[in-house]
């Protein structure tokens, strides 16, 4: 079920967008962003960061050789990256997810990875770019 399909123009209106959305989030909420590469997903994570309080959304910077970047806001967020496993389905359980979500919220890029790994419910937010700047958003609640 669609929630909500969304256009930006920018990589400032995706921020806006990301940023917005952070209200919706809550403790133990898990964000799985799809999408290709260049779409906008570590853009989008940014806009989380600064919707949730992190003090300086620049330190906000894709995951992709540590899996997964901490940072500190009103609610801690988890950044992971599924990029570089060979088998995130398999290999996700070792991550830790459960006890991340305990502790704060967890946005995962390349969450298509996963396949049906990741802990339900979640939103999944799939990126379309549509041209160099113009990205589409798919906004899906996953029960």
């Amino acid at each position: 079920m669609i929630v909500e399909e969304i256009t930006t123009t920018s990589q400032d209106e995706t921020i806006a967008l990301a940023e917005r959305f952070a209200k919706r989030l809550n403790q133990g909420d898990c964000v799985a962003l799809t999408g290709q590469l260049g779409s906008g997903k570590t853009v989008f994570v940014r806009g989380l960061a600064r919707g949730l309080g992190v003090a300086d959304d620049r330190i906000v910077c894709s995951p992709t050789f540590v899996l997964v970047r901490q940072y500190e806001g009103k609610i801690r967020l988890y950044h992971v990256d599924l990029y570089r496993l060979n088998d995130a389905a398999a290999e996700i359980e070792h991550l830790g997810l459960e006890e991340m979500l305990d502790d704060g919220i967890v946005v995962i890029e390349w969450a298509d990875k996963a396949d049906d790994a990741l802990p339900k419910p979640y939103w999944q937010i799939e990126i379309i770019p549509t041209d160099l700047t113009t990205r589409k958003f798919i906004v899906k609640r996953i029960e």
